[in-house]
């Protein structure tokens, strides 16, 4: 995620672009009066997005400074369990073609989700690969209206302006996913969106898996 488009707009600094939870006590919890109850489990929904935000930067920041050795393939690799772990890439190819994914087909929404995965690690294997001394900063984290939370941080350039970064995360089954990722306020998944409904729209599914693994192969060779 931090999808191709955002990394093109971002490609100058090397963009593209941990899982703690809190306990508490049973005891502590039925005798707490039902706002620090609610308090708890606030702190522990954010404290538990925030951790997976701060444990997929941690992993990006190692494949950085391992990038050359590495090579593409093995930050591809590396890079692949980090995502998985991390995005909900389902959801993610889901929104990116909107309306259009009620028409899509069982296998077709299988294939999309698999070919629009690849390429997500593909842009981040290719984006990640160098490391100047870069690094991450937590800033804060918001609940959103709908059960969300967002978790804010800055990428710190130590020769460039630093970049926000604003992560936004839903539950998928009992677990906290990215499903999106703004940039200086430049949304990636609205990007995406706009570009992949309306090739879908004007050219057909075909044309956008042949178009999303042009863009994959492109990563690859670079």
């Amino acid at each position: 995620m931090y999808g191709d488009v955002i990394l093109n707009r971002f490609k100058n600094y090397k963009l593209f672009i941990f899982s703690t939870i809190i306990f508490f006590g049973t005891s502590a919890s039925l005798s707490a009066a039902p706002e620090a109850v609610e308090s708890q489990l606030k702190t522990e929904k954010i404290s538990s997005a925030k951790e997976i935000v701060l444990d997929f930067q941690a992993e990006l920041l190692a494949v950085m400074r391992q990038g050359d050795a590495l090579g593409f393939m093995g930050r591809y690799s590396k890079l692949k369990t980090a995502i998985n772990k991390s995005h909900d890439l389902t959801k993610i190819a889901r929104i990116v073609v909107g309306k259009e994914w009620k028409n899509l087909s069982a296998e077709q929404r299988l294939q999309l989700t698999d070919v629009f995965s690849q390429l997500s690690i593909s842009a981040y294997a290719h984006n990640f690969k160098e490391y100047s001394d870069e690094s991450f900063e937590y800033i804060s984290e918001d609940e959103t209206a709908r059960g969300g939370v967002i978790v804010h941080t800055m990428f710190v350039l130590p020769n460039d302006k630093d970049v926000k970064f604003d992560y936004m995360l839903k539950k998928k089954a009992d677990e906290w996913r990215i499903i999106n990722i703004i940039a200086n306020g430049v949304s990636d998944l609205a990007l995406k969106r706009s570009e992949y409904t309306s090739l879908l729209k004007r050219d057909g599914f075909d044309a956008l898996i042949g178009k999303i693994k042009e863009k994959i192969d492109n990563y690859a060779k670079q």
